[in-house]
């Protein structure tokens, strides 16, 4: 079995932080920034994305409405400054304030990755399982080295109810609807394993990108699994296994015809 420790040095566990958003205006303010439709959610956390004007997601996030007007983000720590930056300037003009980010901890419930305010779950061995889980989910998290590197697109955001071409405008729409009606990526979301050290966030492995990766105790060697982005012609040419991932996102993320 590979010792792990290296690895685990270099690839720090992600952490999360939760932050508020409650006001008159709320609904009406994410409503314009969020790529899912606000006016859907639930006591459920969604995976979302606010966009850059670019159409890739600058803040990747997993959002519930706790009361009416009241909104709970989850976002990865250390994009929080930049997302609080973000809601200040964004909505100098709307009426809502946001909290204080506070931790929140990823877990497991039901088989199935979330998050908790349970301090129980603050612990390596949760975190590791989480981990685990979002990647076989294709539960993919932006991190600092992987803001507006992806389009939500690629990342089959659309297949996981984080995405509504029909809501209206928000950042990024023109360039995201745009891509969805008249063309289709060529790179889009894996779930693979490869031999050797974990990749890092961001990091290339000649032309295809890593999102998430973790380290695992398969076979004699450092081994991983990993989220990753990538046309097909490069993975066949690549010596990364493809894993299955759930059905719902094993459809072709082009537009229905």
């Amino acid at each position: 079995m590979p010792d792990l420790t290296n690895q685990t040095t270099q690839a720090a566990l992600p952490q999360f932080v939760q932050l508020t958003l409650e006001g008159m205006d709320a609904e009406k303010f994410l409503q314009g920034q969020l790529t899912c439709d606000v006016t859907k959610l639930g006591l459920s956390y969604q995976a979302a994305a606010i966009g850059n004007l670019k159409g890739r997601i600058e803040f990747g996030i997993w959002i519930k409405k706790q009361a009416e007007q009241h909104f709970d983000i989850v976002i990865s720590a250390d994009c929080a400054d930049a997302l609080q930056a973000h809601l200040k300037k964004f909505g100098a003009f709307s009426k809502f304030e946001t909290s204080t980010p506070i931790a929140i901890y990823p877990c497991v419930l039901d088989e199935l990755p979330t998050f908790s305010h349970n301090e129980a779950h603050d612990t390596a061995e949760d975190i590791q399982a989480w981990m685990q889980a979002s990647l076989a989910q294709g539960n993919y998290w932006i991190v600092a080295a992987t803001q507006g590197e992806f389009q939500p697109q690629e990342l089959r955001l659309h297949q996981r109810g984080g995405m509504d071409y029909d809501k209206g405008c928000y950042l990024g729409q023109e360039v995201i609807a745009r891509i969805y009606f008249k063309s289709a990526p060529k790179a889009f979301l894996h779930y693979v394993s490869g031999t050797g050290s974990a990749p890092v966030a961001g990091e290339h492995l000649g032309k295809i990108q890593v999102v998430n990766a973790i380290a695992t105790e398969e076979g004699n060697e450092f081994d991983f699994k990993a989220l990753i982005v990538a046309r097909p012609e490069h993975l066949i040419d690549s010596e990364l296994v493809i894993l299955d991932l759930p059905t719902a996102l094993q459809a072709d993320v082009a537009r229905p015809k």
